[in-house]
């Protein structure tokens, strides 16, 4: 059996954020552009490195301002989980990182900072493609399927859309993270059933079809009960 080593080692730790929202009925990751070694000039999640004095959610928020000009009340944020794969970064000494999830309604075009060259929402589907820096493909995944989750057992959906929404504004978030197209009756049945969930303002919106939508708030309630199911669709 090999013999492990006591010795200790010297590790850093960063914050790495996975911020998701929905620009034009797509599920967009914010990336930025790497201007320093190691992958100079490849697209990776924004984060940075702990500093004394703060803690992992600080050095969140500082990041996400410094390298992207959006402030952290904006945001919906959340840890994701820690990646510690002895490869995952080539730097010495060896850094673990904590990923953050970080959820907001359509958000304007980010301005790189810091270390970034450049910022820029990219749809998630073409992120996947595209092969990130470090791991963050890894994380990339592990963030969606977790808003994933939550979509489902919590109301969440909510902080994806502005303080009024339609019913529809609602249905597109979770056609776009789920990838999948949604009974449109029966997924307001079960949205205007499920208790706490929205909340009507009385107001409506003129739609393409000439037929007023209602618009509605967030709700006081945080879980679902029933969760979210769906009937599934086939795109077209």
């Amino acid at each position: 059996m090999p013999r492990v080593s006591r010795a200790r080692q010297q590790v850093a730790v960063t914050a790495d954020l996975v911020i998701l929202t929905i620009r034009s009925g797509e599920l967009c990751v914010l990336l930025v552009e790497r201007g320093v070694p190691p992958f100079a000039g490849r697209l990776a999640l924004p984060g940075g490195f702990l500093r004394g004095g703060e803690s992992l959610e600080e050095t969140a928020a500082r990041e996400l301002r410094e390298e992207t000009g959006i402030a952290a009340d904006e945001l919906h944020l959340e840890q994701v989980g820690t990646y510690s794969a002895p490869d995952r970064d080539p730097r010495d000494p060896r850094v673990i990182t904590c990923a953050f999830l970080a959820i907001a309604p359509d958000l304007p075009l980010p301005a790189a900072g810091s270390d970034a060259r450049a910022a820029s929402w990219t749809p998630v589907a073409e992120a996947r493609e595209t092969g990130l820096a470090f791991d963050h493909d890894a994380i990339l995944r592990d963030a969606v399927r977790a808003a994933g989750r939550k979509l489902q057992f919590t109301t969440i959906a909510t902080a994806f859309c502005g303080a009024e929404f339609t019913i529809g504004d609602l249905r597109a978030v979770y056609e776009a993270v789920w990838e999948v197209e949604l009974d449109k009756p029966n997924f307001h049945r079960k949205v205007t059933d499920a208790d706490g969930f929205v909340i009507p303002t009385g107001g409506r919106r003129s739609s393409a079809n000439g037929r007023p939508a209602a618009l509605y708030r967030a709700g006081p309630a945080e879980s679902l009960v029933p969760p979210m199911m769906w009937s599934r669709n086939a795109r077209s």
